[in-house]
Formats: structure tokens, sequence, C-alpha cells
């Protein structure tokens, strides 16, 4: 046994067996003068244990070999060749046909076992690469640091990714075939590329019917099996990554919220006592008499700052808790072209270095509304205008009413709203790159006061007519149209956005 396992290592081995086992066999047929069933069974042994080696020329040899040792040993006339007219012919095609046969079923096997060995070593190193990935902190596994376990695990030449999202491009490893750039091709086609002859293939990631990535690999086996499932890998790392980060923002946002609020919180009660001191004492200096002039002066500014600061104040803290909060206005008929006149009132003597031009179309008109909430996002608009305009350049206010419809129109020219910008400037937080340069701001009042005009059943938005140097938001509001709607405290459904 341990003679043929050392034989079967090598063909030519185990042809040198064979051949040794039919001359043996010969002799032995002559000597024992053994039936030509017995012998040829005998020598069909030897061809089949050949074939096993998986090699058909030396079975044929060998059967060619065992067929003429049966003719000339044991088939009458003894030491002669007659085998075509012999049985011998029977057995040398039975020999020939066996030897065909299981070679080729061995052969067969042979490739299906190497195969099966391949696909066995492709998921373990799949598997191994898996487990490198999860390995890497989520924040880190980016880059050269992502790329690392592919080239160690499955030995590329070199490796590169290529992101379309942020259009940042990543390589490890020397590249002899210019990988970088045909990856980058290969996301700008928008399609898979194959060179065997650089032994190059580039795949793409696609979410969503998109590609958004693309990975390109130079020396890599077997790669119309192999490089589907590593972009996989590393797409998910990415996206591993990515909801890392989300989740990490996202909870210091939570955070950021918490400590925003106590803040908030401890600045309303702390403006309260220091505001009312201030309207005291210069109340009390103005009631004082035997003041001059500049005095009675100097009294006035520090009362009309003072409110001033009281009413920012009021407006910034609301601002802030209806941004974390859901608005619930606290809806009762009011005047509501009186509460608009009154805030464009307000607004004029606060803003002097720019003029207000108020047009109003009716005298009275009651709605169904939140009044302070009303003011809080009208001043929002008129704020928001003053910030966005020249000095000196007007602002101009029309209120009225039509088809069962309040509204508030707020326009001012000397800035524009880029195209790219007009459907995001009701977003949290959202200011465009032209809003950045022109003023500081939080990016929070439309955004407000776009809650303020939905919770009322209404609608804020931005006039797409009109000359292109001037801007207009229109804020709208359902009027209460009957006693019965007064009576029952019926609210206007929330607008859905």
């Amino acid at each position: 046994m341990l003679l043929f396992r050392w034989a079967q290592a090598n063909p030519a081995r185990m042809a040198a067996l064979a051949i040794a086992a039919v001359g043996g066999l010969a002799a032995a047929s002559y000597a024992l003068h053994l039936a030509f069933s017995i012998a040829s069974s005998l020598f069909l042994l030897v061809v089949v244990l050949l074939s096993l080696s998986g090699s058909f020329a030396w079975s044929a040899i060998v059967s060619v070999l065992a067929a003429a040792c049966l003719d000339f040993f044991t088939v009458d006339p003894l030491f002669s060749f007659a085998v075509a007219e012999r049985p011998s012919l029977t057995a040398l095609v039975s020999f020939l046909a066996t030897s065909l046969v299981i070679t080729r079923l061995v052969t067969r096997i042979r490739h299906e076992s190497a195969t099966s060995l391949r696909h066995r070593d492709r998921i373990d190193r799949l598997y191994g690469l898996a487990q490198q990935l999860l390995a890497l902190e989520p924040e880190s596994a980016v880059g050269e640091t992502l790329l690392e376990p592919f080239v160690g695990v499955f030995g590329v030449q070199a490796v590169c990714i290529f992101d379309g999202e942020k259009g940042e491009l990543h390589a490890l490893g020397a590249s002899r075939a210019d990988l970088a750039e045909r990856t980058r091709a290969a996301f700008r086609q928008d399609r898979d590329q194959d060179d065997p002859a650089h032994r190059v293939s580039v795949r793409r990631l696609r979410v969503g019917g998109k590609t958004t990535a693309a990975m390109g690999f130079e020396g890599l086996e077997e790669p119309e099996l192999t490089a589907g499932p590593l972009m996989s890998l590393a797409a998910t790392s990415q996206e591993r990554t990515r909801a890392f980060r989300k989740a990490r923002e996202a909870a210091a946002t939570a955070q950021t919220e918490v400590y925003r609020s106590a803040l908030l919180d401890a600045l309303a009660q702390e403006f309260k006592t220091p505001l009312a001191t201030i309207l005291t004492a210069a109340g009390g200096i103005r009631e004082a008499g035997s003041l001059r002039a500049p005095q009675i002066e100097m009294a006035d500014a520090v009362e009309t700052e003072a409110v001033r600061l009281g009413t920012l104040t009021t407006r910034l803290l609301g601002v802030a808790r209806l941004d974390r909060e859901d608005v619930r206005p606290r809806m009762e008929i009011c005047d509501v072209a009186a509460v608009a006149a009154g805030v464009v009132e307000q607004y004029r003597r606060l803003a002097q270095d720019r003029p207000v031009c108020c047009v109003c179309q009716t005298e009275r008109m009651e709605a169904w509304a939140d009044a302070e909430l009303l003011r809080l996002a009208l001043s929002q608009l008129l704020d928001n205008a003053g910030k966005y305009s020249l000095p000196g350049s007007e602002i101009t206010v029309e209120i009225g009413a039509h088809g069962g419809i309040f509204s508030v129109r707020v326009s001012n020219c000397g800035s524009s709203i880029p195209a790219v910008d007009r459907q995001r400037v009701f977003e949290r937080f959202y200011r465009g790159e032209d809003a950045r340069q022109f003023t500081v701001g939080s990016g929070l009042g439309l955004y407000v006061a776009r809650k303020i005009a939905l919770a009322h059943g209404g609608t804020l938005e931005l006039e797409a007519d009109g000359p292109p140097d001037r801007v207009t938001f229109r804020l709208a509001i359902p009027i209460a149209e009957s006693d019965s709607e007064k009576q029952n405290g019926a609210a206007y459904p929330l607008h859905k956005d």
C-alpha cells in the first residue's frame, strides 16, 4: 500500500510499477498455465490501478503491453502474436476503453476537487477579510486603513477606491497599469472594467440605482468571482463608518440640545430682573423732575433700548423654544390685521436705517390664531428682510385678504436668493453661501416662522415671481368665517408639509 501511494503521486512511477506488474503477471501466467479469463482479469486490474493516476497516455501504453503479453503467453500457439485473430483483440479494446473512462472520471473529479478547494480558500479569505474589517475602529476605517486588509489577505499588487459622494480617491500598493485613473474612469463612465492582460478589475458600487463608488484591483486571482464580494465588503465597511458618524453626531446634537435648553432657561430668568430694574430706574429718573433736556433724552434712550433688548430677548428665547418643541398655538379669534400692523410699527421704530412701507388693504380682519406666535413669525420675516437688504433700501409690507386667506407679504431688495438655495431656505440651520457672507445668523428664523404658519393651517412661501434683485416671503393663514367655528373652538387642520 505504501508503495502504491508513493507511485500514485507521479504518473511515470505508476507506469513503471504497472509495467513491472504486467511482466510479473505474464511470467506467472506462463508458469502456472493460467486460463485466458483469469489472466485477462489480472491484467485488467493492473490497467485499472494505473488509470487511477489520471494519465491516459501511460494507461494506453500499459494496455497495449498487457494485451500483447496476454496473447503471447496464454493463447495457443504460445510465443506468437496474432492479436487480430484471437480473443486478445477483445481484451485490448476492453483495456483501452476502461483506461479512457477511468482517466476521464479521475480528471473530472480532480478538477472539481481543485475548484472546491479554491472556492473554500476564497470563502476563508473573505471571512478573514470581514473579520479584519470589523476589527477596525469605525471612525478610522477610511482611506489606506480600509485598503490594508485587502492587500494583506488577498495579496493583490494594488487596490484603489474612489468615493463618488466625496470625490476622494485612496490607493495602496504599487500599480503598473495606472489603477487609480482606471478606477476614476469606471466611476465616471458608470461601468465595470476588466483588463486580463494587465490583471486589472474595477467594480462599481450601486445604491438605489445610483453609482456611489468604484473599487479597482490589480493582481487579483479569479476577479470574476472575487471582485464583487470584495467590493461588497468595502461598501459594508464604509456604510458602517457612515452610520457610526451619524450616530455620534446625533448623540452630540442631543447633548447640545440639553445644554442649550438649560442655558436658555437660565437666561430667561436672569434677563427678566435686570431689564425690569433698568426700566424702573429709567421711569424713576423721569419722574424725579428737575431734569434738563439732555438728561430727559438720555432717560428716554435708556428706556427705549431696554424695551428693545427685552423684545429681542423675548424673540430669541421664543425662537429657541419653538425650535426644540412642537408648536402648540393657543388659538383664539383676534384681529390679525392689527397684530401685523403693530409688528410693522414696532420694527419701523427699531430699524431706523431702513424705511418700511406698509400697505394695509383692510382695517380689521379676524382670524383663528395665536397672536403671540403670529407676532413672532412676522418679526422673523421683518428681521430677515432687514438683515439681507442694503442700508437705506426700502422694506415693503402688504397686508390683505383674499378667498378666505389672510396674508402678509414682506419684500426687500438688495440681495437675491440663488436657485440652488430657494428650496432649502426653510430648513433648520441652513444658510446659503451668499447668506453667510452677507450677515451672521443661526438659520432658525425662517424655519421657526414656517413652523408657526403650518401650526395655524397656513403656509410660508418664497415667491418665485418678481424682479431678480427683490425677495418676497408670503405668510398666509385661514380666516375664521363663521361664529360656529369660534364657539366650537375649531382649530384649522395642521398643514402637512
